[in-house]
This record gives structure tokens, C-alpha cells and sequence, in this order.
């Protein structure tokens, strides 16, 4: 018991560590890109803040995970009425993108979880964009889980009467005024089909 206690301290800190490392990793690249930085928070399951004090920020990112874990999280807070009024700009990454959808698309990512018939793939989200994002697909197209092809054993049949925007590392959605636009390599994944939608220095609206 005292040795699952000291592994399960040392996973939560190993967690701790990573996060840490990211949050640097962030205020690297916004400094690169010649941003001012007055402040870098992090908020995780540690700490508590309100409605009034994440409007206070001008940029909301909502880092990466296990989908279904962190969409969680998000209840537990109620982030998606806290960040309703929010006026500044939210940066998705990853699981973060995924559960900014009105219905969140979960892909089983997990050991188990395809073969899961109680495991739910479709969740409410935040609400704050229309598409299913399916991120790193250059990464994981070729993946196994269970047993199964990831894609197209497992997402390709539940695309059916579903769209997913499926995006390469270093493509991304930009939502703004409603209008919703693709930038760089990505695809549609609709009724099992994928379908290309913009290539490398392209931008498409959507």
C-alpha cells in the first residue's frame, strides 16, 4: 500500500514537473514571436479561481490530455459559462482544441477504451466552435489501439453523418467574428471518407 501511495506521488509530480515544462516551453515561443508578457498563469485541479479573475486575462490556452479527463475538469469548474463573456483570444492545443467543440468527438486514444461499449465518444464541450478537430494526424494515422487500425477501423465508421477537420501539427482553425478558416495541411473526414481540404500555405474557409 505505502509503495502505490509513493508511486501514485510520484506520478502526481512527475504531472506537476511536465506542466511546468510547458508553461516555459509557452512563454519561449511568445517571446520569440515578440509578444509582452506581463503574467503567465497556470490553473489546474490544484487551484480555484472565478469568472471575474479569468476575464481579467487576455489570452486563455487550454492545454492538452486525455479528452474525456480533461473535459471533465471543465465541468468541474464550470469553464464554459465562466468563459462565455471572455473578449480575449483562447489558443486550443491538442485534447484543449477537441473539447472547444459544441459536441465534443472523443477518439479512443487509451488501452481499452475501443473496446469499451460504456465508453462515451460524444460529450458536450465549450461550445466555441462548430467543427470535431482531430489533431496530429501526420502522427497518428498509422495507429493501432486495440487491436484496431485508429483510423480506419475505429474513426472512419464513426464519421458517418458526422464531419471531423482533421489537421497536421502546424495547421490550425482561426475563429473570428463567427467566421471559422482552416490554415495548412488538413482534411475532412465525413460518411468514412477523408478528404483533403487545404494544402501546406493554403487557408480555406470552412
Amino acid at each position: 500500500f505505502y509503495e502505490e501511495i509513493q508511486d501514485g506521488l510520484f506520478t502526481i509530480q512527475s504531472l506537476i514537473k511536465e506542466m511546468m515544462r510547458c508553461v516555459i516551453s509557452f512563454k519561449n515561443v511568445f517571446f520569440k514571436e515578440d509578444f509582452s508578457l506581463e503574467t503567465m498563469d497556470l490553473y489546474d485541479y490544484r487551484y480555484l479561481f472565478s469568472k471575474e479573475k479569468l476575464l481579467n486575462y487576455d489570452v486563455i490556452l487550454l492545454a492538452g490530455g486525455h479528452i474525456p479527463t480533461q473535459n471533465r475538469y471543465f465541468k468541474e469548474i464550470d469553464l464554459k459559462e465562466k468563459i462565455k463573456d471572455f473578449q480575449g483570444i483562447v489558443i486550443g492545443i491538442s485534447a484543449g482544441s477537441m473539447n472547444c467543440a459544441h459536441t465534443v468527438y472523443v477518439q479512443p486514444e487509451e488501452p481499452g477504451e475501443a473496446l469499451d461499449s460504456n465508453f462515451k465518444r460524444w460529450i458536450l464541450g465549450l461550445n466555441l466552435t462548430k467543427q470535431n478537430i482531430l489533431p496530429h494526424y501526420q502522427m497518428v494515422k498509422n495507429y493501432y489501439l486495440d487491436g484496431q487500425k485508429l483510423f480506419e477501423e475505429i474513426t472512419y465508421p464513426d464519421s458517418i453523418n458526422h464531419c471531423f477537420l482533421v489537421l497536421e501539427d502546424g495547421s490550425y482553425l482561426l475563429i473570428n467574428n463567427n467566421h471559422e478558416t482552416v490554415y495548412g495541411k488538413s482534411y475532412l473526414l465525413h460518411d468514412e471518407k477523408l478528404e483533403i481540404l487545404c494544402l501546406e500555405n493554403e487557408n480555406c474557409k470552412i
